[in-house]
Protein backbone atom coordinates (compact mmCIF):
# COMPACT_ATOMS: atom_id res chain seq x y z
CA UNK A 1 0.00 0.00 0.00
CA UNK A 2 1.20 3.31 -0.97
CA UNK A 3 1.46 5.61 2.13
CA UNK A 4 -0.56 8.96 2.30
CA UNK A 5 2.52 10.76 3.84
CA UNK A 6 5.63 11.33 4.61
CA UNK A 7 7.67 8.24 6.28
CA UNK A 8 9.92 9.57 9.11
CA UNK A 9 10.93 5.96 9.13
CA UNK A 10 11.91 5.34 5.70
CA UNK A 11 15.57 5.94 5.64
CA UNK A 12 15.82 3.55 8.77
CA UNK A 13 16.84 6.15 10.84
CA UNK A 14 14.44 8.28 12.25
CA UNK A 15 13.89 11.89 10.37
CA UNK A 16 10.81 13.71 11.46
CA UNK A 17 9.69 16.23 8.68
CA UNK A 18 10.80 19.63 9.48
CA UNK A 19 9.25 22.61 10.56
CA UNK A 20 8.92 26.02 11.00
CA UNK A 21 11.08 27.37 14.26
CA UNK A 22 8.54 30.11 14.86
CA UNK A 23 5.17 29.63 15.95
CA UNK A 24 3.22 30.72 12.74
CA UNK A 25 -0.02 28.35 11.87
CA UNK A 26 0.38 25.74 8.96
CA UNK A 27 -1.92 22.96 7.25
CA UNK A 28 -0.26 20.03 7.59
CA UNK A 29 -1.33 18.00 3.86
CA UNK A 30 -0.77 14.89 3.17
CA UNK A 31 -0.59 12.95 0.04
CA UNK A 32 1.14 9.56 -1.48
CA UNK A 33 4.28 9.64 0.07
CA UNK A 34 5.01 13.45 0.71
CA UNK A 35 3.78 16.03 2.78
CA UNK A 36 2.91 19.56 2.33
CA UNK A 37 3.04 21.73 5.17
CA UNK A 38 1.07 25.04 3.89
CA UNK A 39 1.31 28.23 5.32
CA UNK A 40 -2.22 29.89 4.78
CA UNK A 41 -0.95 33.24 5.60
CA UNK A 42 1.61 33.12 2.72
CA UNK A 43 -0.57 30.87 0.50
CA UNK A 44 2.61 28.93 -0.03
CA UNK A 45 4.41 25.53 1.33
CA UNK A 46 6.65 26.12 4.17
CA UNK A 47 8.27 23.05 3.60
CA UNK A 48 7.41 19.81 1.79
CA UNK A 49 8.44 16.25 2.54
CA UNK A 50 8.77 13.29 0.37
CA UNK A 51 10.22 10.00 0.44
CA UNK A 52 11.96 7.96 -3.19
CA UNK A 53 12.86 5.11 -3.44
CA UNK A 54 14.90 4.84 -6.51
CA UNK A 55 15.15 1.37 -6.81
CA UNK A 56 11.09 1.20 -7.73
CA UNK A 57 10.59 4.51 -9.66
CA UNK A 58 8.53 3.84 -12.37
CA UNK A 59 8.75 6.00 -15.82
CA UNK A 60 5.21 6.69 -16.18
CA UNK A 61 4.05 9.04 -18.72
CA UNK A 62 3.30 12.77 -17.42
CA UNK A 63 -0.81 12.71 -16.21
CA UNK A 64 -2.39 14.96 -13.95
CA UNK A 65 -4.35 18.38 -13.75
CA UNK A 66 -3.59 20.87 -11.54
CA UNK A 67 -6.65 21.68 -8.93
CA UNK A 68 -6.94 22.83 -5.29
CA UNK A 69 -7.21 21.03 -2.72
CA UNK A 70 -10.46 20.86 -1.37
CA UNK A 71 -9.55 19.86 2.02
CA UNK A 72 -8.85 23.65 2.97
CA UNK A 73 -10.73 26.90 1.62
CA UNK A 74 -9.05 28.29 -1.89
CA UNK A 75 -8.48 31.30 -0.48
CA UNK A 76 -5.59 30.18 1.82
CA UNK A 77 -3.94 28.64 -1.57
CA UNK A 78 -2.18 30.25 -4.71
CA UNK A 79 -4.36 28.88 -7.08
CA UNK A 80 -4.48 29.29 -10.92
CA UNK A 81 -4.64 33.23 -11.35
CA UNK A 82 -1.34 33.49 -10.22
CA UNK A 83 -0.19 32.24 -12.56
CA UNK A 84 -2.53 32.81 -15.38
CA UNK A 85 -1.23 35.16 -18.68
CA UNK A 86 2.58 36.05 -16.90
CA UNK A 87 6.11 34.02 -17.45
CA UNK A 88 5.38 32.59 -14.02
CA UNK A 89 5.49 29.01 -14.29
CA UNK A 90 3.77 25.83 -11.19
CA UNK A 91 6.95 24.74 -10.03
CA UNK A 92 6.75 21.71 -8.59
CA UNK A 93 8.20 21.64 -4.99
CA UNK A 94 7.45 17.50 -4.30
CA UNK A 95 8.68 16.69 -8.23
CA UNK A 96 6.30 15.05 -10.52
CA UNK A 97 8.25 11.85 -10.65
CA UNK A 98 9.61 11.93 -6.71
CA UNK A 99 6.61 9.69 -5.52
CA UNK A 100 6.17 7.86 -7.99
CA UNK A 101 7.47 4.31 -7.05
CA UNK A 102 6.02 0.99 -6.59
CA UNK A 103 3.42 -0.76 -8.14
CA UNK A 104 2.14 1.00 -11.29
CA UNK A 105 -1.09 1.72 -9.79
CA UNK A 106 0.64 2.98 -6.53
CA UNK A 107 2.99 5.36 -8.79
CA UNK A 108 0.35 6.77 -11.08
CA UNK A 109 -1.88 7.60 -8.02
CA UNK A 110 1.30 9.63 -5.95
CA UNK A 111 2.61 11.55 -9.28
CA UNK A 112 -1.14 12.48 -10.05
CA UNK A 113 -1.16 14.10 -6.93
CA UNK A 114 1.71 16.30 -7.18
CA UNK A 115 -0.41 18.50 -9.31
CA UNK A 116 -2.00 20.19 -6.16
CA UNK A 117 -1.67 24.21 -5.61
CA UNK A 118 -0.22 23.33 -2.22
CA UNK A 119 2.53 21.52 -3.90
CA UNK A 120 3.05 24.90 -6.38
CA UNK A 121 5.86 27.29 -5.88
CA UNK A 122 5.79 30.55 -8.46
CA UNK A 123 8.77 29.93 -10.43
CA UNK A 124 10.19 32.25 -13.55
CA UNK A 125 9.58 30.32 -16.86
CA UNK A 126 12.38 29.27 -18.95
CA UNK A 127 14.96 26.61 -18.36
CA UNK A 128 18.60 27.02 -18.54
CA UNK A 129 21.35 24.59 -17.25
CA UNK A 130 20.91 26.15 -13.06
CA UNK A 131 17.64 25.36 -13.45
CA UNK A 132 17.79 21.58 -15.36
CA UNK A 133 20.50 21.08 -12.66
CA UNK A 134 18.25 22.12 -9.89
CA UNK A 135 15.41 19.42 -11.01
CA UNK A 136 17.44 16.91 -11.23
CA UNK A 137 19.32 16.93 -8.05
CA UNK A 138 17.68 14.37 -6.45
CA UNK A 139 18.63 11.88 -9.13
CA UNK A 140 22.39 12.69 -8.74
CA UNK A 141 21.88 12.31 -5.09
CA UNK A 142 19.97 9.16 -5.66
CA UNK A 143 23.05 7.75 -8.21
CA UNK A 144 25.42 8.41 -5.25
CA UNK A 145 23.83 7.48 -1.89
CA UNK A 146 25.18 4.42 -0.12
CA UNK A 147 22.83 1.96 0.35
CA UNK A 148 21.31 -1.12 -1.21
CA UNK A 149 18.01 0.05 -1.70
CA UNK A 150 18.55 3.54 -3.38
CA UNK A 151 16.27 5.35 -0.76
CA UNK A 152 16.77 9.41 0.03
CA UNK A 153 14.49 11.65 1.36
CA UNK A 154 13.69 15.39 0.50
CA UNK A 155 13.11 18.60 1.68
CA UNK A 156 12.30 21.23 -0.45
CA UNK A 157 10.48 24.81 0.17
CA UNK A 158 10.17 28.16 -1.08
CA UNK A 159 12.35 30.65 1.25
CA UNK A 160 9.28 32.86 2.51
CA UNK A 161 10.70 36.50 3.52
CA UNK A 162 8.47 39.16 4.52
CA UNK A 163 10.10 41.43 1.85
CA UNK A 164 9.07 39.16 -1.29
CA UNK A 165 7.46 40.99 -4.30
CA UNK A 166 4.02 41.08 -3.69
CA UNK A 167 2.10 40.16 -6.97
CA UNK A 168 -1.94 38.96 -7.67
CA UNK A 169 -2.60 38.64 -3.43
CA UNK A 170 0.83 36.66 -2.83
CA UNK A 171 4.14 37.72 -2.21
CA UNK A 172 6.77 35.99 -4.57
CA UNK A 173 9.64 34.14 -3.15
CA UNK A 174 13.18 34.75 -4.58
CA UNK A 175 14.88 32.00 -3.22
CA UNK A 176 14.07 28.04 -2.88
CA UNK A 177 15.90 25.78 -0.52
CA UNK A 178 16.44 21.70 -0.90
CA UNK A 179 17.63 19.39 1.66
CA UNK A 180 18.76 15.96 0.46
CA UNK A 181 19.12 12.69 2.91
CA UNK A 182 20.44 9.26 3.13
CA UNK A 183 22.28 6.74 4.78
CA UNK A 184 25.63 5.30 4.55
CA UNK A 185 26.72 2.21 6.11
CA UNK A 186 30.38 2.28 5.20
CA UNK A 187 31.13 0.43 9.01
CA UNK A 188 27.91 -1.59 8.90
CA UNK A 189 26.11 1.12 10.43
CA UNK A 190 23.51 3.04 9.20
CA UNK A 191 24.55 7.11 9.44
CA UNK A 192 22.57 10.06 7.98
CA UNK A 193 24.09 11.94 5.83
CA UNK A 194 22.67 14.93 4.48
CA UNK A 195 23.20 17.60 1.53
CA UNK A 196 21.75 21.35 1.03
CA UNK A 197 20.89 23.59 -2.11
CA UNK A 198 19.76 27.10 -2.82
CA UNK A 199 17.99 28.02 -6.10
CA UNK A 200 18.15 32.02 -6.93
CA UNK A 201 15.42 33.47 -8.78
CA UNK A 202 16.61 37.23 -7.24
CA UNK A 203 17.58 38.14 -11.04
CA UNK A 204 14.41 36.95 -12.84
CA UNK A 205 11.87 38.93 -10.90
CA UNK A 206 10.83 42.22 -11.74
CA UNK A 207 7.56 43.42 -9.57
CA UNK A 208 8.46 46.87 -9.57
CA UNK A 209 5.81 48.31 -11.33
CA UNK A 210 2.89 45.84 -10.17
CA UNK A 211 3.79 43.64 -13.26
CA UNK A 212 5.82 40.36 -13.81
CA UNK A 213 8.64 41.16 -16.15
CA UNK A 214 11.33 38.38 -16.41
CA UNK A 215 14.62 39.79 -18.43
CA UNK A 216 16.09 37.80 -21.41
CA UNK A 217 19.52 37.54 -20.08
CA UNK A 218 18.55 36.91 -16.26
CA UNK A 219 19.72 33.47 -14.96
CA UNK A 220 18.74 30.95 -11.90
CA UNK A 221 21.69 30.24 -9.70
CA UNK A 222 21.90 27.18 -8.06
CA UNK A 223 24.13 26.84 -4.89
CA UNK A 224 25.05 24.13 -2.58
CA UNK A 225 25.91 25.82 1.18
CA UNK A 226 25.70 24.33 4.60
CA UNK A 227 22.24 22.97 6.18
CA UNK A 228 22.78 25.32 8.91
CA UNK A 229 23.05 28.63 6.73
CA UNK A 230 19.67 27.24 5.13
CA UNK A 231 17.96 26.39 8.71
CA UNK A 232 19.36 30.54 9.35
CA UNK A 233 17.81 31.62 6.11
CA UNK A 234 14.26 29.84 6.33
CA UNK A 235 13.30 30.08 9.71
CA UNK A 236 12.43 26.23 9.26
CA UNK A 237 14.16 23.85 11.81
CA UNK A 238 16.35 21.63 10.07
CA UNK A 239 17.15 19.15 13.10
CA UNK A 240 19.50 16.16 12.93
CA UNK A 241 19.99 17.50 8.78
CA UNK A 242 22.61 19.67 10.14
CA UNK A 243 25.10 17.86 11.79
CA UNK A 244 24.67 15.28 8.68
CA UNK A 245 25.85 17.86 6.21
CA UNK A 246 28.61 16.61 3.91
CA UNK A 247 30.02 19.73 3.79
CA UNK A 248 33.44 20.00 5.44
CA UNK A 249 32.43 21.34 9.23
CA UNK A 250 35.04 23.82 8.57
CA UNK A 251 33.49 25.55 5.98
CA UNK A 252 32.74 29.33 6.44
CA UNK A 253 28.74 29.80 6.79
CA UNK A 254 27.27 32.59 5.27
CA UNK A 255 26.63 33.48 1.58
CA UNK A 256 29.76 34.58 0.56
CA UNK A 257 30.68 30.98 1.14
CA UNK A 258 27.70 29.39 -1.07
CA UNK A 259 29.58 26.90 -3.77
CA UNK A 260 27.94 27.71 -6.66
CA UNK A 261 26.69 24.03 -9.22
CA UNK A 262 27.08 24.44 -12.78
CA UNK A 263 27.09 20.70 -13.44
CA UNK A 264 26.04 17.93 -11.34
CA UNK A 265 30.04 16.86 -10.82
CA UNK A 266 30.26 20.42 -8.72
CA UNK A 267 28.04 18.55 -5.99
CA UNK A 268 29.24 17.68 -2.72
CA UNK A 269 28.08 14.27 -1.40
CA UNK A 270 31.04 12.61 0.60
Amino acid sequence: MTSDAYDDAFLGILLPLPRPEDEREVRELTYPRFTVLLDPARRLAAVTGVNIDGAALQDLPRTGDWDLDPRIPAVEQAGPAVYSSNDLDRGHLVRRRDPGWGSEAEARRATEATFTYPNAAPQASGFNQSKELWLGLEDHVLEFADTADERISVFTAPVLKDDDPPYRGIRVPRRFFKVAAWTTRGDGVPRLAAAGFVLDQSDLIDLREGVLDVPTLGAFRTFQVRIADIEELSGIGLGALVDADVLAKTTVRGEGAWRPLREPEDVVLG
